[in-house]
């Protein structure tokens, strides 16, 4: 029996590998991957490496075996067809009898556009009939920390999600509810909503960054779009600006803010908190 994870070498890909290492013996995980050099240093340290892509269903002929535990990481190519990516995978670990399929969604009260590829894959997960989990990822802290920079250059956090509140955590505490469930008993057929431990507005954020920084930050709250328009102009392309603009709906509408205490429960111990992040952001 092998812990496959595919997207392996992405940002929450890693977290997951290198704490499933802490865990379980290297040879018992498998790292898939689109380019192999990406994963040489994985392969250095006794994980082995499946060249796959989800764009071409046949490099996942044969990947898995019966018994194995897979964790789906949901593609990062919004602009393409991702259920029909993520099919390719489901499909193929449900012809080889997988014991657990755990895929990396989005909250179940999530309804901005960038939630519909994940509905979509849920339902080909649910029609597969394999034992499943699914993970419905809140927003990450990284998702803002990594923007400090232009934050303190700017002296503002730009947003347009008005005083809506997010329960984002550390990519590093979803990836330790992922290998939870991929190294533990009784998650099968379950679904779990995760967020941090306390939800935070933008203005709180802000201040944060403020008495850390020790420079003053204001929230400037702006239109969904004005948003889309600035995301344009810094060269995202504008299906992408789109969907990011939908998201901050999202957020003003209060449908980022997690309250189950899955995340905790999974992981046994506190979530991140955001004031943690901005601080080690800002120290890198």
């Amino acid at each position: 029996m092998s812990i496959v994870v595919t997207g392996a070498t992405g940002h929450l890909g890693r977290h997951v590998v290198e704490q499933l290492l802490a865990k379980v013996p290297a040879d018992q995980v498998v790292a898939v991957v689109r380019d192999r050099e990406k994963g040489a240093d994985l392969a250095a340290r006794g994980v082995r490496l499946a060249v796959a892509d989800y764009n071409a269903p046949e490099t996942f002929d044969g990947l898995f075996s019966a018994g194995d535990k897979v964790l789906l990481i949901s593609g990062n190519e919004v602009t393409k067809d991702r259920p029909a990516q993520h099919r390719t995978v489901i499909d193929a670990a449900a012809a080889a009898g997988v014991a657990l399929l755990a895929y990396t969604s989005a909250p179940s009260g999530l309804t901005a556009a960038l939630a519909d590829d994940h509905r979509a894959t849920e339902k080909t997960l649910l029609a597969s009939g394999l034992p499943y989990v699914i993970l419905g990822n809140g927003w990450y802290h990284e998702n803002y920390t990594e923007h400090l920079a232009q934050v303190l250059d700017q002296g503002a956090v730009v947003q347009a999600a008005g005083e809506g509140r997010v329960s984002s955590a550390a990519r590093a505490d979803y990836a330790a509810a992922a290998v939870a469930v991929l190294t533990g008993e009784g998650h099968e057929n379950k679904r779990y909503d995760l967020g941090g431990d306390e939800a935070w507005s933008f203005a709180e954020y802000a201040a944060e960054v403020s008495r850390q920084s020790g420079r003053e930050i204001a929230y400037r709250p702006v239109s969904a779009e004005e948003y889309v328009r600035a995301l344009i102009g810094a060269g995202l392309p504008e299906p992408v600006a789109g969907i990011l603009g939908g998201v901050e709906a999202s957020i003003a509408k209060g449908e980022l803010t997690v309250t189950t205490g899955d995340l905790t429960r999974l992981i046994g111990r506190p979530a991140t908190p955001i004031a943690d992040a901005i601080g080690a952001a800002l120290r890198e």
